[in-house]
C-alpha cells in the first residue's frame, strides 16, 4: 500500500485517539476540573458519562450501542483501506480524524465499565466534559456535552462537506481525465499525416 496514504489515515487517527484519552483521563482524575467555568456564560468543563449514543440519545442498551459502534467503525476502516489507492490524501486525513474519534469513544465503551467498576467490557460510558453554556433567555444554544473525539468527528464531516469536490476526486478519475485529454490530441486513425503535418485523405 501507498505509505504516504497510510500515514494520512493513521497519523490523524492516532493523534486524536491519544489526545482524547489524555483529556478524558485528566477530567476523571482531577475533581477541580470536573465542573470548572472557562469563559463565564460561554464555555465550561462539566464532567458526565454518556451510556447511550451521540447527543444524549438513549434508546438502546450500552452493550448494544457499543457493539454497533465497533462493527460500524471496523466496516468504515476496511472500506477505506480497500479503496485507498483511489482516495485523495485530504479525504484520507478527514477519515483518519473520524476513525480516531470513533475509536476514542469506543475505548471508553470497552474499558470504562471496568475502570469505573460499574460494569464489564462493552458496558462503559463515554466520558464527556466540554459544554457550551451560552443561553438566550431560558434556552441553551447547544445543550449537549461532548469531548475531543466528538470535535474531531464533527470537524472532519464539516471539511468533507465544504471541500467535497476536491476531496472526492480520486486518482482513477484523474487518470481517466488525462487519458481523455491525450485522446483529444491523437489524430484520427483513418487519416494519414505527411511530414509537413498536413493530413492526407
Amino acid at each position: 500500500m501507498n505509505q504516504k496514504k497510510l500515514t494520512a489515515i493513521f497519523v490523524p487517527a492516532i493523534f486524536v485517539l491519544v489526545i482524547d484519552q489524555i483529556t478524558k483521563w485528566l477530567i476523571r482524575t482531577s475533581p477541580e476540573l470536573q465542573n470548572k467555568i472557562l469563559i463565564d456564560g460561554w464555555l465550561q468543563f462539566y464532567y458526565t458519562k454518556n451510556p447511550g449514543m451521540a447527543l444524549g440519545i438513549d434508546v438502546l442498551s450500552t452493550p448494544v450501542v457499543s457493539s454497533i459502534a465497533i462493527i460500524a467503525v471496523s466496516g468504515i476502516l476496511i472500506y477505506i483501506l480497500k479503496n485507498i489507492e483511489e482516495a485523495t490524501v485530504g479525504y484520507l486525513m478527514c477519515m483518519g480524524l473520524i476513525v480516531g474519534g470513533a475509536f476514542g469513544n469506543i475505548a471508553d465503551r470497552i474499558f470504562m465499565g471496568i475502570i469505573g467498576d460499574y460494569g464489564g467490557v462493552l458496558e462503559g460510558h463515554v466520558v464527556d466534559f466540554i459544554y457550551f453554556s451560552l443561553q438566550i433567555g431560558d434556552w441553551t444554544v447547544f445543550p449537549y456535552i461532548f469531548n475531543v473525539a466528538d470535535i474531531a468527528i464533527s470537524v472532519s464531516i464539516i471539511l468533507l462537506l465544504i471541500f467535497n469536490r476536491r476531496f472526492f476526486i480520486t486518482q482513477k478519475n484523474d487518470k481517466s481525465q488525462s487519458a481523455e485529454s491525450l485522446d483529444g490530441q491523437v489524430p484520427n486513425s483513418d487519416s494519414k499525416v505527411n511530414p509537413t503535418g498536413s493530413e492526407l485523405s
